[in-house]
This record gives structure tokens, C-alpha cells and sequence, in this order.
């Protein structure tokens, strides 16, 4: 009988510390789920501004401005220069999705420089990527693999 009542005891605590830990497991991923707010919800209509300033300097430059749309996807990269822009990217979407099927690159006179286009693999990761020259002509492609070690 000691040994059963023994027994009854460890198995409790046992359950007792299951229980707890589900518990605390489960706290965690709800914590981490409401405080934190999508990152694409938080970019909606965004436009990012980065400023360099040079030492000794007290005039600061447009150095980056990136911007989103209303669906939190990038749709526009512009990298200036001291002569004014240096290169700017422009993201394409299909429809509502948040791949980016086209890419263009543009150079500081705004002209077309190369252009992307991307194919992606069901899980979404990114199969293959087509480079045109400004003109439509196929200039290469790449292939994406993915595997461990």
C-alpha cells in the first residue's frame, strides 16, 4: 500500500510539471503572437527614409528611400548619390500576391538597366530568376537550390 500511495505521487508531480510546462509553452507563442504585429502590417503605405551625415558635417543627405504599398510589399528602391539618384529598383506584384514577380533597375538618368523576372517553387521559396536586358533580350538565368550540408 506505501509503495502504491508512493507511486500515485510521483506520477502526480509528473503531471503537475507536463501540465506546467504546456502551460507555459502555450503562454509564450500566444505572447509572442498578439505583441508583435506582422512585419508586412506594420510596412502598409510606408516610406523609409535613410540620412548619412558626413563627420564634421552638420547638413545631412538623402543616402536611401524605400517604400511600400497598401499591402506592406516593397515596390520601390531609390539609392542616391552626391550628384542626385545613383540607381533605383522598381518591385512588381501579380495581383495580390506578396511575391515580386518583376524587378527593373533603372540607372541615375532613369534608364532601364536590367530586368528580373521570378519564378518560385510551391513552398514559395525562389526557383528560378530570368535577367533581360533593357531590350527583351535573355541575358541569363538562375537556378535555386536548397538543401542542408
Amino acid at each position: 500500500m506505501v509503495f502504491l500511495h508512493f507511486d500515485f505521487i510521483v506520477v502526480m508531480r509528473r503531471y503537475v510539471l507536463l501540465m506546467l510546462l504546456f502551460c507555459l509553452v502555450g503562454g509564450v507563442e500566444v505572447y509572442a503572437q498578439s505583441d508583435k504585429p506582422d512585419k508586412r502590417e506594420r510596412r502598409k503605405n510606408l516610406v523609409v527614409r535613410e540620412w548619412n551625415q558626413r563627420p564634421g558635417s552638420n547638413a545631412p543627405y538623402l543616402d536611401h528611400v524605400t517604400t511600400y504599398d497598401e499591402l506592406g510589399r516593397k515596390v520601390e528602391e531609390i539609392e542616391y548619390a552626391s550628384y542626385g539618384q545613383k540607381k533605383r529598383t522598381v518591385y512588381e506584384y501579380e495581383g495580390t500576391n506578396l511575391k515580386c514577380s518583376r524587378e527593373i533597375e533603372y540607372d541615375h538618368n532613369n534608364r532601364a538597366t536590367r530586368i528580373k523576372k521570378f519564378e518560385y517553387n510551391a513552398d514559395g521559396t525562389k526557383a528560378k530568376q530570368y535577367n533581360y536586358k533593357p531590350n527583351g533580350k535573355l541575358e541569363s538565368v538562375k537556378t535555386f537550390e536548397y538543401g542542408s550540408r
